[in-house]
């Protein structure tokens, strides 16, 4: 077991280092190049890394292309809305698509949507196999699919929104955030940096939010039908993942 872990955090280690380096000389050509174009496809590029980081991190899969597609879909539709949000109102720079600000951005708020859909989506899952017994009897007895599952759903959804409301909670008593701490180093006013920071939290937060119950609901639908029957047998077996 300790020689397993030490070969995992020496991987990790190499794997960090290099993707940090490649990502400075990729950001490099974006920021020079400007061109919507390669700003839409490091986005994407983006959004896909973070869809299979989702999957790899759920005990039990959805099957087929929703294994990908549902935490891809959501993951675009959260990150993507707000950052163009945040880019045409707030930010407005020109042109509006400059990868220097739009792909940091999205960074941020697709690494704290990638969390909460996971953790949503492992919470659901988990939580239906465990509790198949209670949710079937709620069917029986006339419920309908959205009543049975309620109390998961929240949990879920609980779940999900809990690393973000952890950091808003903890931010600027427990710790002072990444970009707030660099732009101060960077010789910006405290009061200034802390305006940025404010709007920043708030982009991530409603990604995340938006991103969460996007996917919650999207999996209580897909494992339940028409008919409102439970559809545990849409879960890929626990043992071929």
């Amino acid at each position: 077991m300790p020689a397993k872990l030490e070969r995992q955090l020496a991987i990790v280690t190499v794997r960090m280092v290099v993707q940090l380096v490649l990502v400075g000389y990729v950001l490099t050509f974006l920021f020079a190049a400007v061109s919507p174009f390669w700003t839409a496809l490091a986005a994407i590029i983006m959004v896909l890394f973070a869809s299979q980081e989702i999957v790899a991190r759920q005990k039990r899969r959805l099957p087929g292309v929703w294994k990908y597609g549902l935490g891809a879909g959501c993951t675009l539709l959260a990150a993507g809305t707000v950052t163009m949000f945040a880019l045409l109102t707030e930010l407005r720079p020109d042109p509006w698509y400059h990868p220097r600000y739009a792909l940091p951005l999205l960074g941020m708020i697709l690494g704290n949507t990638m969390t909460g859909i996971s953790l949503g989506l492992d919470v659901l899952t988990n939580s239906l196999v465990r509790e198949r017994a209670a949710v079937e009897a709620c069917l029986a007895l006339g419920g309908t699919r959205h009543q049975a599952l309620l109390p998961i759903i929240r949990d879920a959804l609980r779940s999900g929104f809990m690393p973000i409301m952890n950091s808003m909670a903890a931010i600027g008593l427990v710790s002072l955030p990444g970009m707030m701490t660099g732009q101060i180093l960077a010789g910006v006013e405290p009061v200034d940096a802390v305006k940025y920071q404010l709007l920043i939290m708030f982009l991530i937060a409603g990604g995340t939010g938006l991103g969460t119950l996007a996917a919650v609901l999207g999996g209580a639908r897909l494992l339940t039908d028409h008919r409102h029957r439970l559809r545990l047998d849409r879960l890929a077996d626990e043992k071929s993942i």
